[in-house]
């Protein structure tokens, strides 16, 4: 995968600063009445937020294609069931243990910081009403649905399985890859080649999507962060400072402390190296905000800096980024208490391991794309007694704070990928024996 490659880094940073600085100035100006506000909404309607959106419709429209087929030669690639199964329950328990440790430090800090106290009334009123008709448009994507149950397991097997890439049912569409990869190993060698050769040269016309995607990707950028700055501006940052400080802290003490020990202790390699190599991964995560758009940036780190051999990347970093979300299970988890705090209801131990448990297997299940943890958060509220439409009150924020999670996500999932390739040596020889 090189899409990435054909962008430097340094060039996606340079834009993420200069629309972030750009964006405040303007807010600010717009503020003194210098620049009128129907100007700065109009370049942000007509000109900003449309590059943006491009770069975005380029990185998803080659997603589903690309982990569906990435997903099946790497199960090829494992040699079939038996290695599948071995390898993807170290896969999953790691997802899990790491999930959970990120809602703890959530929860714990949010207990100790209490940032709901900390919201004045008036400014509260005041996020409610302006962000409430988009709050009402992100809890309404859930309308219809069951919710969390065991329905969620049991649609995991697709009854039909384009109906499952239309919708983007990303589990279904892992199933679906996973069952097609293993039916692959049991076939005869010469009708097996055919659909695999087929299967690569979908991956070949997804990283040529990408490459067009990412040629733009440093104004892409500089626009995505414009748009956000230039609305938002510092007031609403300054208001929710203690949420902020809350979250990021959070994801500071997993980014730096819990996964530099899991790098050290079950990777086998040293953190210093390790984040060195993957900084240009986590500034395109923090860019997009979007583990699934972050992927192919990630395959072609894990296999080329990391030394993770392809047999395991392509087959653990597809999975990591539809279910490997720690920094999202640690937002929702400070989220719902934040907004509980705020509305003065004060949960019950009991009923803060109830959201533990939600916030880790929500965001277990949850799309890898900017904002996909907002429903997800509505949902859980409803279950502990707060108001859904109380989530208009971080959706303010929601996007910054979505850069930094997604960049702990993405982290995360390249931990993954260095543990697995290290507990399986043996799977690093057999890529080499297949053809890339």
């Amino acid at each position: 995968m090189s899409a990435p490659s054909t962008v430097p880094h340094t060039r996606i940073l340079i834009g993420l600063v200069g629309g972030a600085v750009l964006g405040c100035t303007i807010n600010a100006l717009k503020g003194e009445g210098v620049i009128s506000g129907e100007i700065v909404a109009g370049v942000v309607k007509y000109v900003t937020k449309p590059v943006g959106d491009l770069f975005l419709n380029l990185l998803f429209m080659a997603i589903i294609p690309l982990v569906f087929a990435s997903l099946a030669v790497g199960v090829t690639r494992l040699g079939g069931g038996q290695n599948v199964g071995r390898v993807g329950f170290k896969t999953i328990t790691y997802f899990l243990v790491t999930t959970a440790c990120a809602a703890a430090i959530g929860l714990t800090l949010v207990n100790a910081i209490r940032p709901g106290d900390q919201i004045p009334q008036g400014k509260k009123d005041e996020l409610t009403a302006q962000y409430k008709d988009e709050a009402g448009k992100k809890l309404e994507k859930k309308e219809g649905d069951e919710g969390f149950g065991i329905n969620t397991f049991v649609n995991i097997v697709p009854r039909k399985a384009l109906e499952a890439f239309v919708k983007q049912d990303m589990l279904a569409i892992i199933f679906t890859a996973i069952i097609v990869g293993i039916a692959l190993t049991r076939m005869p060698s010469d009708r097996a080649k055919l659909m695999i050769e087929l299967l690569e040269g979908i991956n070949f016309i997804a990283d040529f999507i990408l490459r067009l995607a990412m040629r733009i990707a440093p104004y892409a950028v500089f626009c995505l962060i414009f748009s956000t700055t230039a609305a938002l501006g510092y007031q609403v940052l300054v208001a929710l400072a203690a949420f902020i400080f809350t979250v990021l802290g959070g994801l500071a003490i997993h980014l730096c402390i819990v996964l530099p020990l899991l790098v050290k202790f079950l990777g086998g390699m040293s953190p210093i190296e390790f984040f060195r190599k993957s900084r240009g991964t986590m500034v395109t995560a923090f860019s997009t905000s979007s583990s699934s758009a972050t992927l192919p940036t990630a395959m072609k780190c894990a296999e080329e800096e990391l030394g993770v051999p392809p047999t395991v990347s392509r087959f653990v970093l597809p999975l990591s980024a539809s279910m490997n979300h720690n920094g999202t299970a640690l937002f929702e988890s400070v989220t719902v208490l934040f907004l509980a705090q705020a509305f003065g209801i004060d949960l019950t131990l009991g009923q803060q391991l109830v959201v533990l448990v939600l916030c880790i297997l929500t965001a277990t299940g949850m799309a890898g794309v900017p904002g996909g943890s907002l429903p997800l958060i509505g949902l859980i509220l409803v279950q502990v007694g707060v108001p859904a439409g109380a989530i208009a009150l971080v959706l303010g924020v929601d996007r910054i704070l979505d850069m930094c999670r997604t960049t702990v996500n993405v982290t995360a999932d390249l931990t993954t990928a260095v543990y697995v390739a290290r507990s399986e040596p043996e799977l690093e020889s057999a890529g080499q024996e297949q053809p890339k």
